[in-house]
């Protein structure tokens, strides 16, 4: 047990060298980037010292919401290795039954394009569209199904963000999202296969999709921030800015389900969801009325069974 947790805590430093992760070092580097506009929007000349103050705020960082993230970060990763990574979704087996049951529909076809710029371009797309759409799909149901709802109130209870608090959520949430992510990839490489064949590979920056380093790069990271970085209303209406995903944070109920999408706005304009940054006022982080208990870690692990129960109690009562 304790070689597990020595463990999962050394693997924490590969996190700021992996193009794959949230955090990692050249999008945190441009999250510092976009904060200096932001910045200077109030303070002007500007001056290193108050910008590093700003963005590294320490009624934010040392906030007991903040080290709540950093508690859960840690002590997620040592979870997953010991309770859910031998039993989550694989993608193989989903890939080769999804291309074998499109091959049983709509019988087998050569590859439609030997040319490996159009392959690689398609494929690439494929997978950003699959992951994205995914996500926004888990996202909408963690907050209309109650007690999923239940669960995902623990990253929703932070009433301060950082570029931690993208990993403060329940071990059942993680489980369910990186079942996700084996399914994504698993549909969108049974498509590839059945188009194009076994030579499948993506346009890749550092090991990272280049659609989803691209968005990484833009900030990303203040998503989940004290700084406000609107995108405008023409671009927020096809992509989320890291102002729309703070409104989803906002501690007013009807922000709860806005905004739901990761990357693209297509799926919340689809769905209605869709809020603009200009739309709204000043906001706070948190979920108001609705906070269970989520102050320590024991209860983010145990306020969404208790939440369950408190429900079933109250519907065998009625």
């Amino acid at each position: 047990m304790v070689e597990l947790l020595s463990e999962s805590i050394l693997l924490l430093p590969g996190y700021l060298v992996d193009a794959n992760k949230r955090i990692f070092g050249l999008y945190l580097l441009s999250t510092l980037f976009f904060a200096v506009p932001v910045f200077l929007l109030k303070n002007r000349p500007f001056k290193f010292m108050a910008f590093m103050g700003y963005v590294f705020n320490k009624k934010i960082w040392l906030h007991p919401s903040a080290r709540l993230d950093y508690s859960l970060f840690i002590v997620n990763r040592f979870l997953k290795l010991i309770l859910w990574a031998p039993i989550v979704l694989t993608m193989v087996p989903i890939a080769i039954g999804f291309s074998g049951a499109i091959e049983n529909v709509f019988g087998e076809i050569k590859p439609i394009t030997n040319n490996q710029v159009v392959i690689v371009s398609v494929f690439t797309f494929i997978l950003f569209i699959f992951d994205d759409f995914t996500r926004f799909l888990l996202h909408f149901l963690l907050h209309k199904v109650p007690i999923l709802w239940d669960f995902h109130k623990v990253h929703h209870s932070a009433i301060v963000m950082t570029p931690m608090t993208i990993y403060r959520s329940h071990p059942f949430e993680s489980y369910l999202y990186a079942c996700r992510m084996a399914l994504s990839q698993g549909l969108a490489v049974g498509i590839g296969y059945y188009l194009f064949g076994p030579t499948l590979s993506m346009f890749d920056v550092l090991g990272a999709n280049v659609f989803v380093f691209v968005f990484n790069l833009m900030g990303s990271n203040l998503r989940h921030s004290h700084i406000w970085w609107s995108w405008g209303d023409k671009v927020e209406a096809w992509f989320i800015s890291p102002a729309q995903h703070q409104i989803h944070h906002s501690d007013k109920t009807e922000h709860f389900d806005r905004n739901l999408g990761s990357a693209l706005a297509i799926w919340d304009r689809g769905c209605g969801t869709l809020i603009k940054s200009s739309d709204t006022g000043k906001i706070r982080f948190g979920i108001g009325n609705q906070e269970s208990g989520h102050k320590s870690l024991l209860e983010a692990y145990i306020s969404p069974f208790k939440d369950i129960w408190k429900r079933r109690k109250a519907d065998s009562d009625y």
